[in-house]
């Protein structure tokens, strides 16, 4: 059902390593985040690197992973800039990005200030940070990317 896996936080004997298990055996690619080396949650994703999973930081990490199934008409040509022209926002997005305005606001936050459901909020900020409008910092902690 899907190219990839990614497991976020799972300790030893988690149900989650069972997934990323089942990923392996259906030839998938299988990407973990590293977490505290402390943290007993933390264990699974930093077994499951060593064994060969790809180390995941951002959401950048798997998109350049899958970048064959982007169209190539999307890649720029000799002397361009690199940025593509008219990135178009659904109205979802468009409402994050206002929330978020110029502070870095909480995942929560987002979902008190713009009254979305959880589950949009979430696929919206995933969104925005593959077009590099949004990054995440650790504790699911949102801002804008602005560039000159």
């Amino acid at each position: 059902m899907t190219l990839g896996t990614v497991i976020v936080e799972a300790n030893l004997t988690s149900g989650a390593l069972i997934t990323a298990n089942f990923a392996v055996e259906y030839g998938r690619q299988t990407f973990a985040v590293p977490g505290p080396i402390d943290s007993p949650r933390s264990k699974g994703c930093h077994d499951l690197i060593k064994k060969g999973a790809k180390l995941c930081e951002s959401a950048e990490d798997i998109v350049t992973e899958f970048e064959y199934l982007f169209p190539t008409s999307n890649k720029p040509a000799a002397g361009e800039t690199g940025q593509l022209p008219g990135l178009t926002l659904s109205e979802n997005e468009k409402l994050l990005c206002e929330a978020i305005g110029r502070e870095e606001l909480f995942m929560d936050d987002l979902i008190a200030k713009t009254g979305l459901p959880p589950s949009t909020v979430s696929v919206a900020l995933l969104t925005l940070e593959m077009k590099k409008l949004v990054k995440q910092a650790p504790g699911k902690l949102f801002s804008r990317i602005y560039r000159d």
